[in-house]
């Protein structure tokens, strides 16, 4: 694997790999936003309401306060869209049985239904283009997915924090 320091590409094929690659990522993350756009719409949501189901479907259950800092919403935003998805039957919300001021957060086995639906075509064309690669090629990819990640997700962070701050 490569070395945790960026190195200058030493030839022009290494040069032009890695602005392909650039591309091919940014249009990933396009046309990822495009099917989730259409997911949402197919639901009859918006796209963060999209996203708390996906929150959800991860967790099995959340808090709404747990909801709001995975979303960055406010309370008040919070709780309009858990009335919005609930009343949709996405969602069901139940007294926390360790502290009854609290409530647990769930998505309905209705939504997980229509998430396989919507989203298993997707999904097992996706294990079907894994299959072609070998064990040293399915671990850089890893690689490069979680450092991705990590990159998008510390981005998100700083533009959270500079937003507080202005």
């Amino acid at each position: 694997m490569s070395s945790e320091k960026f190195s200058p590409p030493q030839e022009p094929k290494e040069t032009e790999l890695r602005r392909r690659l650039a591309e091919e990522v940014r249009a990933l993350q396009s046309a990822t936003d495009a099917v989730d756009a259409a997911t949402a719409d197919r639901l009859g949501i918006n796209r963060t309401d999209l996203h708390c189901l996906d929150v959800l479907t991860q967790r099995e259950s959340a808090t709404p306060s747990q909801l709001g800092a995975a979303l960055g919403l406010t309370t008040g935003s919070v709780t309009a869209m858990l009335d919005r998805l609930a009343r949709l039957g996405y969602l069901t919300r139940e007294p926390d049985p360790h502290d009854r001021r609290k409530s647990v957060v769930r998505a309905t086995p209705a939504i997980q239904r229509g998430a396989d639906e919507l989203y298993g075509p997707l999904a097992e064309e996706g294990a079907a283009l894994l299959e072609r690669y070998s064990l040293p090629e399915l671990e850089l990819l890893l690689d490069f997915a979680r450092r991705s990640r990590e990159i998008q997700e510390r981005h998100l962070l700083r533009l959270r924090e500079e937003e507080r701050q202005a």
